[in-house]
């Protein structure tokens, strides 16, 4: 079962990040402002809080440089995905992340369907089942996923 959950995690982690979406029409708009909210809803990103093991973190961001990157370029030139960001950081203590991945989405309606999109990406760019796989086991050594966020990016009015 852990393997599996590792699997799944990798495989959120190199399509997208684990996050869901609301849409932000239009309508959304005039209905925040009816509603007297102090900001506008934008954007949402998908991250994933990731804690390196000691010294492992060059090894982890170069597994990320071969099937991340070139995962999410591809989703962006099909416009599954707004932008994406790696950020690598120092914890503060020893149960802290020291990279956050952040995946962006027009909206929450971009994940109606997201995995018939990106599976076949992330199969071209990875590798079928058996390669995700042992991908998977491999950043068990390496690594630790924290956490994930869902989180709408908003602008302050």
């Amino acid at each position: 079962m852990k393997l599996r959950v590792a699997i799944l995690i990798t495989a959120f982690c190199v399509i997208a990040g684990f996050a869901g979406a609301q849409s932000s029409s239009p309508s959304a708009a005039s209905t925040t402002s009816a509603t007297g909210a102090p900001y506008t809803e934008h954007s949402v990103w998908g991250i994933t809080l990731v804690k390196t093991k000691a010294g492992l973190s060059d090894d982890y961001l170069s597994g990320l440089a071969q099937t991340l990157k070139g995962t999410m370029e591809e989703e962006k030139k099909q416009g599954v995905i707004m932008d994406y960001k790696v950020l690598l950081g120092e914890a503060s203590n020893r149960e802290d992340f020291n990279i956050l991945i952040m995946v962006e989405y027009k909206n929450m309606a971009a994940f109606d369907g997201l995995r018939e999109k990106t599976d076949p990406i992330v199969a071209k760019v990875v590798g079928g089942q058996d390669a995700q796989r042992q991908m998977a086991v491999k950043r068990l050594d390496v690594r630790e996923i924290l956490g994930t966020k869902t989180m709408r990016e908003v602008v302050l009015k």
